[in-house]
């Protein structure tokens, strides 16, 4: 397999979109697809289809297609996410409440066992998932003792940095950042930022720029 660092982002995140759609046609009964139609649910070309996948070696069958089964298994092998990996969310406000919830972290093997707060009235309080909200002093300690792999942020951006600063202090060096503003990191840190207004920002240049499909 080719180092991780030559292949473009933009791959990656196909590969995902691949194996949603190679779920949920093992779901309804197909052994083998073509790059035709998996391009097509996945709304890209089948080129690319066969580009991405060629990353990472031969794939698929000439003239017959992939097997649904066993292409899942090596993207969600080339993914990583083949296993479970620990989470810890800190900022339990309605935006931490519903990622704490989410069923799909779970289902992609992404579990959430810790989350954090520094508001007096949510500290100790049990949440529907079962966790009891934690003190951000208790993180360190907390997340070497559950060996927590990943940090979610969905704090204010004014202290983003700091619970930034706290995960990394606690070895945590993957972040997937909620909050709207830009952290802080050495290199050895790998950061996801998720800021909803950049998307809306994108979404909305497109409704204003791009032409519009007539309605069949």
């Amino acid at each position: 397999m080719p180092k991780t660092a030559k292949i473009p982002k933009a791959t990656i995140t196909r590969l995902s979109i691949y194996d949603r759609q190679l779920e949920l046609l093992e779901f309804d009964g197909y052994r083998v697809v073509s790059s035709e139609k998996l391009a097509w649910l996945c709304q890209v070309n089948p080129a690319q289809v066969r580009k991405d996948l060629g990353y990472f070696g031969e794939f698929g069958i000439r003239g017959v297609g992939y097997d649904v089964i066993d292409l899942q298994a090596r993207i969600k092998e080339i993914l990583a996410i083949n296993r479970t990996w620990n989470l810890a969310i800190v900022g339990v406000g309605k935006l931490g409440s519903a990622l704490i919830q989410h069923h799909n972290f779970s289902a992609r093997g992404f579990k959430c066992v810790a989350a954090f707060d520094n508001a007096p009235d949510k500290i100790g309080k049990r949440i529907p998932s079962g966790l009891i909200i934690q003190s951000v002093d208790q993180l360190k300690d907390t997340v070497r003792e559950l060996e927590v792999e990943i940090g979610v942020i969905a704090t204010p951006a004014s202290t983003a940095q700091m619970v930034a600063d706290f995960l990394l202090d606690a070895e945590v060096n993957a972040i997937l950042n909620f909050s709207p503003t830009r952290i802080g990191v050495p290199e050895c840190c790998l950061v996801e930022n998720i800021d909803f207004t950049v998307m809306l920002d994108v979404l909305v240049y497109k409704v204003h720029h791009e032409p519009k499909e007539p309605r069949a």
